[in-house]
């Protein structure tokens, strides 16, 4: 198997940092805008997208600041994605910040995925 490259990108977003992260952290939030259903047994969240599953587990968290998932096909890697709120301190500007890992071939293709999502997330939240 191909190794995966790390990606990150910063997305700013006019929304307070406490209700962004249930919108990060919680299953009804995810499926808002990540999913179009999730649900969670403990550490265990199940997103569904088209009627397809895909399982990850909620590796560490955060309170109002981050989460961390490993998708379950990947649990023998280092490979995860992050999701995580970010405050300047001076500005108080507030960025999501996401750290994901795709093969070389389609770091592209997971950029524009997430550029969506929080496009997605963006109208939820009224922050567009």
């Amino acid at each position: 198997m191909e190794d995966k490259v790390k990606y990150e990108m910063e997305f700013p977003i006019q929304a307070s940092p406490s209700l962004l992260y249930n919108y990060i952290s919680t299953p009804s939030g995810l499926s808002e805008w990540y999913a179009d259903n999730v649900n969670s047994r403990g550490e265990l969240f199940t997103f569904i997208w088209d009627g397809s599953e895909e399982k990850a587990k909620l590796v560490s968290k955060k309170n109002g600041e981050r989460v961390k998932f490993r998708w379950v096909a990947d649990e023998d890697t280092s490979y995860y994605f992050e999701i995580r709120i970010q405050v300047d301190e001076i500005t108080k500007d507030v960025s999501i910040m996401i750290t994901d890992f795709a093969e070389e071939d389609e770091v592209n293709e997971g950029k524009m995925l997430w550029e969506n999502m929080i496009s997605d997330l963006k109208q939820v939240l009224g922050s567009v």
